[in-house]
């Protein structure tokens, strides 16, 4: 069954029969990580394997009413020094996916980039949100928000392989791309129509797989049937996008932002392009709002 909600995601990974999901949390030396992780925890989602400075790690677990002995824990000094340790444990097979917790992301990144721990895949490392947008009939999923600053060809396409291939991943199969321009028609003045033309060529070409993808679409175009009808324009991607690409980080940021707080859509992100995901969540995110993008994680690892 295709899910339509986030709530449907985690059904599917409480009730998959598969092993727990092992999700190894990088330096997990504050409330904010550890609430995340208990949170998970408490609800059968994933077996957390923790890797910090063992003594820090076990005074916020008490301050959070936890056992010190709770989750398996591996003493690490130094950020770095965690977040290579997490990396080879995933490269080992001891972990599905990955969780940034008080530390960088450029360290974190830069320590799992090492050639011995082996989480590059040659394509591009971005991000990848999905959103449950109250109205909408479907999950949206939404990049690159938080990562990419290269707008690219180049980039562009593996930013939205990467996406196309998690949402695979987390059930939305062969999913209808709408790469997001201001107008439908190509303006040599303004490149982000050009590129979205071309993404459509190379999906054409078969160079872009596991997806439809339509470019350039405005917004409208790809969220309401309606607005297809109006303009009396047809594809199959119009009214039925499951994923937008934006033409920028600052487009894609901002348009997550207005849906989430104007439009009141959930929404879940993850880091991906390497080896397995990577669970980035906000400060100021409530613990409900943690939950999700390891939802996404574990449905995305098995």
């Amino acid at each position: 069954m295709t899910p339509v909600t986030f709530q449907q995601l985690a059904e599917q990974v409480l009730e998959s029969g598969g092993p727990k999901r092992v999700v190894a949390v990088i330096a997990p030396e504050d409330a904010h990580t550890l609430e995340a992780v208990i949170y998970a925890a408490d609800r059968n989602l994933v077996e957390p394997l923790l890797f910090g400075r063992e003594a820090l790690i076990k005074e916020e677990l008490a301050r959070l009413g936890q056992s010190g002995d709770r989750f398996r824990l591996i003493n690490a000094e130094q950020p770095a020094e965690a977040a290579r340790a997490a990396g080879l444990a995933l490269k080992a097979g001891e972990a599905h996916f990955l969780m940034k917790g008080l530390l960088p992301t450029g360290l974190m990144l830069k320590a799992l980039f090492d050639d011995e721990v082996g989480f590059r895949t040659g394509r591009y490392i971005s991000h990848t949100s999905l959103l449950e947008i109250p109205g909408c009939p479907r999950l949206v999923g939404l990049t690159d928000a938080a990562i990419t600053i290269d707008q690219s060809l180049e980039a562009k396409k593996s930013v939205l392989e990467n996406a196309v291939d998690f949402l695979n991943r987390v059930g939305l199969t062969a999913p209808k791309v709408a790469v997001l321009a201001a107008v439908e028609e190509v303006n040599q003045k303004m490149p982000e129509t050009v590129d979205a033309a071309e993404l459509k060529a190379m999906n054409q070409r078969s160079e872009i797989k596991g997806c439809l993808v339509e470019g350039p679409v405005s917004y409208d175009l790809a969220m309401f049937p309606e607005a297809a009808a109006v303009k009396g324009v047809a594809s199959p991607v119009y009214g039925q996008a499951d994923l937008l690409v934006c033409p920028s980080l600052a487009s894609a940021n901002i348009l997550l932002k207005a849906l989430r707080h104007s439009a009141g859509a959930l929404s879940a992100g993850v880091v991906v392009g390497g080896r397995a995901p990577i669970v980035l969540t906000s400060r100021a995110a409530s613990s409900e709002d943690k939950y999700w993008p390891m939802v996404l994680a574990a449905r995305a690892s098995f």
